[in-house]
């Protein structure tokens, strides 16, 4: 009875922190698919400096750690003379990790697509962008659905590290909770199941508009 009322008592902070968590991963996933169609598409550029710009970008972000990121990001802000909160430069770094990522998610998106679509849009003079917007992107996005949802259960988790950079999101409100009831093993457990709610509900959403887009809806 005691664990129940430990975690009853701390459910309203918990849930609050559990908030902060689903907001900063979720701006991110939201802002970095633009830009991360962006990338897709200078990847696949014929351009060859901007294939090998796009390949530097996802290189860097994808092959360091996304706790040397965010700490990066949250110093070098106020060292260009930018002072942001702390959820912001989270969100920041979040944004340009997971750019590189749904990038190479779009990527595979786009080489199942057959290549004759785009050609025959442009045979019938739309233009690119507008045809890429038109007739690429819908059918990327049908495709790429569960690895989307996989990419936003990877940066909800990762969003956890957040919290050395003094953003309260769930792991840091679960750490001041210990701090002040030294009952670590409960008040973990309770954020887990938290985390383990939240992503098994992405699941669902995401199970949910895949199966629409593959009716057209």
């Amino acid at each position: 009875m005691a664990t129940v009322s430990l975690i009853y008592d701390n459910l309203p902070m918990l849930l609050w922190g559990a908030g902060i968590t689903v907001l900063v991963s979720g701006v991110a996933i939201v802002l970095g698919m633009p830009l991360g169609l962006v990338l897709c598409f200078g990847l696949t550029s014929s351009r060859a400096w901007v294939r090998h710009l796009s390949r530097l970008y996802q290189s860097v972000w994808r092959g360091t750690p996304i706790l040397v990121q965010l700490l990066i990001i949250y110093y070098l802000l106020p060292f260009l003379g930018l002072n942001v909160p702390p959820v912001l430069a989270a969100i920041i770094a979040l944004t340009l990790n997971t750019v590189a990522f749904q990038a190479e998610i779009f990527r595979g998106g786009l080489l199942a697509i057959a290549r004759g679509q785009m050609e025959a849009a442009r045979m019938v003079g739309i233009r690119k962008w507008t045809a890429r917007r038109h007739v690429l992107v819908p059918q990327i996005f049908r495709l790429v659905i569960p690895s989307l949802v996989n990419e936003t259960i990877s940066i909800l988790k990762n969003s956890s590290l957040v919290s050395v950079i003094a953003v309260t999101e769930l792991m840091r409100v679960s750490q001041q909770i210990v701090a002040t009831t030294y009952r670590p093993f409960e008040i973990y457990i309770a954020a887990a199941v938290i985390y383990i709610a939240v992503n098994f509900l992405l699941s669902l959403l995401g199970r949910a508009a895949e199966q629409r887009l593959a009716r057209g809806v």
